[in-house]
């Protein structure tokens, strides 16, 4: 799994004009899913984002995770983080998992934060979103599970 992560102070998205996950203070993370991903996969997405300690403490270090400071994530799927530019001018995504795998994996994700107390917002699945962000920082990390070490 790939996931994009980034702290906002803000963040939505919309569907058909009707805004359906908005968060304040937390994280918007873009989630896609590969071809052979598996719960373990998005165990480790999940143990990842819900530790990383990106929000400033008392002395202005980033050392402070999103418990800590009461913040929320927008979980947007986005298969097209699997797309290979290598070749050509068109992407291939031939890595993407397909959607019959993909969001069961998402909602994994999703769970495994809310198990973890955090508030989850979401996208809807397989439409066409609008996502609005005010980045914070900037700060964005960039998660793959099959790099791990």
């Amino acid at each position: 799994m790939r996931c994009v992560i980034q702290r906002v102070a803000r963040a939505s998205v919309d569907v058909a004009g009707e805004t359906v996950g908005k968060i304040e203070n937390g994280f918007l993370v873009l989630v896609g899913a590969e071809d052979g991903d598996t719960e373990s996969d998005a165990r480790y997405c999940a143990d990842k984002i819900a530790g990383l300690r990106v929000f400033e403490d008392a002395n202005d270090r980033m050392n402070l995770s999103l418990a800590d400071v009461g913040g929320s994530v927008l979980l947007v799927s986005q298969f097209t983080l699997l797309a290979d530019a290598r070749h050509g001018r068109r992407p291939d995504f031939i890595r993407a998992a397909k959607p019959e795998v993909a969001e069961p994996l998402c909602e994994a994700v999703k769970a495994m934060l809310e198990q973890r107390g955090l508030h989850v917002e979401t996208g809807r699945f397989r439409t066409h979103m609008e996502v609005s962000l005010l980045n914070d920082g900037p700060v964005t990390i960039l998660l793959d599970s099959r790099k791990t070490f």
